[in-house]
């Protein structure tokens, strides 16, 4: 284990002097190419700052509005036939859209049951077998401006669906 714990506080240094030793064997301008670099990142954080914002101040109202306690309670009879607890079908909707917000739900039901509870356990793997789908396609697709997603959205529907039956497999 201890092996593990110094090979993991060595890799990072140890790629940046790689990859700074190798630039500098190939003669390239290694501190000209890092601020190229960090050029264009900053171009791109700049590109996908509308559709940040966006998505925060969606993800805020649909919280603050209470529609979001309106539709997890039209859902409640469909999650208990799936055995998901009511608490976690806010978490499902929220998560695809908002992982801070859904971590801020999360937290909610660990002060609530507790983390060590079933529905506390379950609430984690979810977390952890899910992803944000529509933030990540409106970021990802929208900076390289793709706007057919073609099966994009039903695999990742399907991948998330396949996450909350993980979770719920696991944790029942």
């Amino acid at each position: 284990m201890n092996l593990i714990i110094f090979l993991s506080n060595c890799l990072i240094p140890l790629i940046i002097f790689y990859i700074t030793g190798f630039g500098i064997l190939s003669k390239r301008p290694v501190f000209d190419d890092f601020l190229k670099g960090a050029k264009d990142g900053m171009k791109t954080v700049v590109q996908i700052l509308p559709t940040l914002i966006g998505l925060m101040t969606a993800t805020g109202v649909l919280r603050a509005s209470g529609f979001l306690d309106f539709l997890s309670s039209l859902l409640e009879n469909p999650a208990a036939f799936l055995r998901l607890p009511p608490p976690l079908v806010p978490v499902v909707i929220v998560r695809l859209i908002s992982n801070s917000a859904a971590i801020g739900l999360v937290l909610d039901i660990f002060k609530e049951y507790g983390t060590d509870s079933s529905t506390g356990m379950m609430a984690s793997v979810l977390m952890s077998c899910t992803e944000t789908v529509f933030y990540c396609i409106s970021i990802y697709f929208g900076t390289v401006k793709i706007t057919k997603t073609r099966y994009t959205m039903a695999g990742a529907m399907i991948a998330t669906a396949a996450g909350i039956a993980a979770s719920i497999y696991l944790c029942v």
